[in-house]
């Protein structure tokens, strides 16, 4: 059984879980389950860890990331055989998210040894004659770090990464289906000489420690990727701490006129239903132009028909089980809905075990889930318009706005759309689906607060000190 990592050692939980496989319902492990009193020590093991931390210096945070990297590197089929494991995500994607991993610790380790303040003119007010300033970035103590299933290796890196390189301490939930690769985690920072108490994971109820962590005074800071309602609630307790949410989002992309289809097929394939579409900017709605929308819409169901689903861990698996029966049976309804309301179904859609096949869906009313809230399954929408304006529109309609595409052979249509689409980051000529690990990530609306990158959390994580010297004479 796995046991709570606290303050540098295992640690038995209140009760224990089994975690299952989404796919086959075989057992993986056993976990332990946190009550409030054991996040409590996980808190107070952090609090005493915070001088240690503030003592290493830039150097030997950025070389404890870059070991961290390397372990990973090192350890790269194992850790990915936990993920297809705990979360069916086809392996080979499992292998690239743990390349992506490696790749945000060494800039997380980057990060580390490049964070320094600026240089404040103070002389260049009437009364700042004789003095001169300069800013400190610090780190703002303990971080709760609450992590989503969906990439439970990066996304978990994204937190934990500029946390540490910024000199803070953490106490990392994981999702409740995927604790084993948080724990696997954290022996990689513990081989890497990470300082006792600097990193705690807690596995159990979202509830109850999400809660523990909000509510603890001593919790500077928390960091969350999930799901809106989760999130709102967080903001509304948290009072005065720091918070950073990467919350929903329907993600699209626009098709202008002029753009040559065969050239986007595959990649909107891939943004629509790579790990069954559980991805937070996941490829949702395809808005295209008239003139292309029966040549896209006939060649997307040809790529899409391609497509192997099976067991996460066969190399051929393209696609796999939905993280939960209750996931599936929901994406499943939300297309039978959708049909009911007078979509057309192109191509898949149908429910095997715990398995949606990738599903196309047109004429697809707004006010329908499958277009108006987040899927999180394999569905992708695919709608005409006659004007780019329309089209912005439509992208536009929504209560999220992280991500959104754009191909066009135009560049004065790109940087209008750039102009007006209300989301976080444009991408043009590439689906919204788009993402390297040190780049800005984060959206508007109900698609959350702050920002990820590792520059960006780095920035999140600490807080300005301004030191003003005045000269002897």
């Amino acid at each position: 059984m796995k046991k709570l990592w606290i303050n540098g050692e295992w640690l038995p939980g209140e009760s224990s879980v089994v975690i299952t496989s989404p796919y086959d319902g075989a057992s993986i492990g056993e976990v332990a389950v946190a009550s409030r009193a054991q996040v409590a020590l996980a808190v107070q093991a952090a609090e005493r860890a915070k001088p240690a931390m503030r003592t290493l210096s830039a150097y030997e945070r950025g070389e404890i990331l870059d070991k961290v990297a390397d372990l990973f590197k090192e350890h790269r089929n194992e850790a990915a055989a936990i993920l297809s494991a705990e979360a069916a995500k086809p392996i080979n994607a499992a292998l690239l998210e743990i390349d992506r991993t490696v790749q945000t610790y060494h800039f997380a380790a980057d990060e580390a040894r490049r964070l320094a303040g600026e240089m404040v003119p103070i002389d260049a007010a009437p009364g700042g004659k004789g003095r001169f300033g300069f800013t400190l970035q610090e780190p703002v103590g303990i971080i709760g770090a609450i992590s989503p299933f969906n990439f439970p290796f990066n996304l978990v890196a994204h937190k934990v990464g500029p946390a540490i390189a910024a000199g803070n301490t953490v106490i990392l939930k994981p999702a409740s289906q995927t604790p084993f690769s948080a724990y696997f985690t954290a022996e990689m920072f513990h081989a890497a000489g990470l300082p006792a108490g600097a990193l705690n994971v807690v596995s159990g109820s979202g509830a109850v420690i999400g809660e523990a962590l909000v509510e603890d005074e001593r919790v500077a800071m928390i960091t969350f990727t999930g799901s809106p309602p989760v999130g709102r609630q967080i903001r509304a307790k948290a009072g005065l701490k720091k918070v950073t949410l990467e919350l929903g989002s329907n993600s699209a992309v626009i098709i202008d006129q002029g753009v040559e289809i065969d050239g986007l097929v595959d990649r909107c394939v891939v943004g629509a239903f790579s790990f069954q579409g559980q991805i937070c900017i996941s490829l949702q709605r395809i808005f295209v132009h008239r003139s292309l929308y029966p040549e896209l819409c006939s060649k997307m169901v040809t790529a899409t028909s391609r497509l192997h689903g099976g067991a996460p861990g066969e190399t051929t698996t393209d696609y796999s089980a939905l993280i939960s029966e209750k996931d599936a049976r929901r994406v499943h309804q939300w297309i039978k809905d959708a049909e009911a309301a007078g979509a057309t179904l192109l191509c898949g859609g149908e429910l095997t075990g715990n398995m949606v096949a990738p599903a196309i869906l047109t004429n697809v009313a707004r006010g329908v889930k499958v277009s108006c809230q987040e899927v999180f399954g394999p569905v992708v929408v695919i709608s005409p318009f006659d004007t780019l304006d329309e089209a912005i529109d439509q992208v536009n309609d929504s209560v999220y706005g992280l991500q959104a595409g754009i191909y066009t052979p135009l560049l004065d249509n790109a940087l209008h759309a750039a102009r007006k689409l209300e989301v976080g980051g444009v991408m043009i000529n590439d689906i919204p689906t788009f993402r390297v690990d040190q780049m800005p990530y984060g959206g508007v609306k109900e698609s959350g607060i702050g920002r990820e990158g590792l520059r960006y959390a780095v920035a999140e994580m600490t807080e300005m000190k301004l030191v003003v010297v005045k000269a002897g004479r």
